[in-house]
């Protein structure tokens, strides 16, 4: 790849930092794409020994990559977001993807083939990041900002995602334990 290349690619991928997402930081600030991807590859990073058996330099691939279709469409929240809104990012990304020099065009869409099939355990490792991520700052930003159904989603909200991992499922439920204490300290 030549630096031009490398250049375009990173422009692109820099519409993340301005591409906002539902969810506000501690402070209220609402939280860019580029933001939770990062955090969600930290979490990655940090769970090297928790799952020794997964490739976990492919994990955190996959959540660096995770939300480039957002350079396209923007960020819908999981909750109003359609199979029409699906395809329509998938297609722009898919697009993107073929334009880029041949051996990283092959690596980015074999990831994001195997991210989609949900298969591999590092597929799963990383929605469930994901996910987890999303639960994780919503139960650090103000309470006025989530939206009225979001009170019961954070309640069940990746469960099913994180089951295949008694590790993360304990995590998701130390997670539910802080949602709730949010909760009640509103009421």
């Amino acid at each position: 790849m030549d630096v031009r290349e490398y250049l375009e690619i990173l422009h692109v991928a820099e519409k993340l930092k301005d591409t906002t997402r539902h969810c506000t930081t501690t402070k209220g600030k609402t939280e860019s794409v580029a933001e939770h991807s990062w955090r969600v590859s930290l979490m990655a990073f940090l769970l090297r020994h928790e799952f020794k058996d997964l490739d976990m330099n492919k994990v955190i691939d996959m959540c660096l990559i995770h939300d480039l279709g957002e350079c396209f469409t923007g960020d819908i929240p999981a909750f109003i977001k359609t199979d029409s809104d699906r395809e329509l990012e998938d297609s722009l990304l898919n697009q993107w993807v073929k334009t880029l020099p041949a051996e990283l065009s092959e690596d980015i869409a074999a990831l994001y083939e195997e991210m989609a099939a949900q298969e591999t355990k590092e597929a799963k490792l990383y929605k469930s990041l994901d996910k987890l991520e999303a639960l994780i700052q919503h139960n650090e930003s103000p309470l006025d900002t989530w939206s009225e159904n979001e009170f019961e989603l954070n309640k069940i909200y990746a469960f099913d995602t994180v089951a295949f991992s008694s590790w993360l499922t304990e995590l998701r439920e130390a997670i539910l334990e802080d949602t709730i204490k949010k909760i009640e300290m509103k009421y």
